[in-house]
C-alpha cells in the first residue's frame, strides 16, 4: 500500500475488544503516512481506539453519526 492511500476497516457489529484488536493488527502492516479509517458500533471503541492510538503513537480524529463511530488514524511511525 502506498503511504498516500487510505484503507477502511469495517468492524461494525463486533464487540469489545475486537475493533481495537483488528485495528492494531491492520496498523502493524501499514507504512508511515498511511491512513486507516475504522468504523465501529461498539460504544467501547470510543475509549479503546484512542487509547490504542496513543499507545502506538499514531494521530487520530473521531466522529459519530447514526450509531457508527468513525476513527481516522494516521500512521506516524
Amino acid at each position: 500500500m502506498r503511504p498516500d492511500m487510505d484503507e477502511i476497516l469495517d468492524t461494525r457489529g463486533l464487540k469489545c475488544p475486537l475493533p481495537a484488536l483488528k485495528a492494531e493488527k491492520r496498523l502493524e502492516s501499514l507504512p508511515a503516512g498511511s491512513r486507516l479509517t475504522v468504523l465501529a458500533t461498539d460504544p467501547m471503541a470510543r475509549v479503546d481506539i484512542p487509547v490504542l492510538c496513543n499507545r502506538l503513537g499514531h494521530t487520530h480524529q473521531s466522529s459519530e453519526a447514526d450509531g457508527v463511530y468513525r476513527f481516522e488514524i494516521t500512521v506516524t511511525r
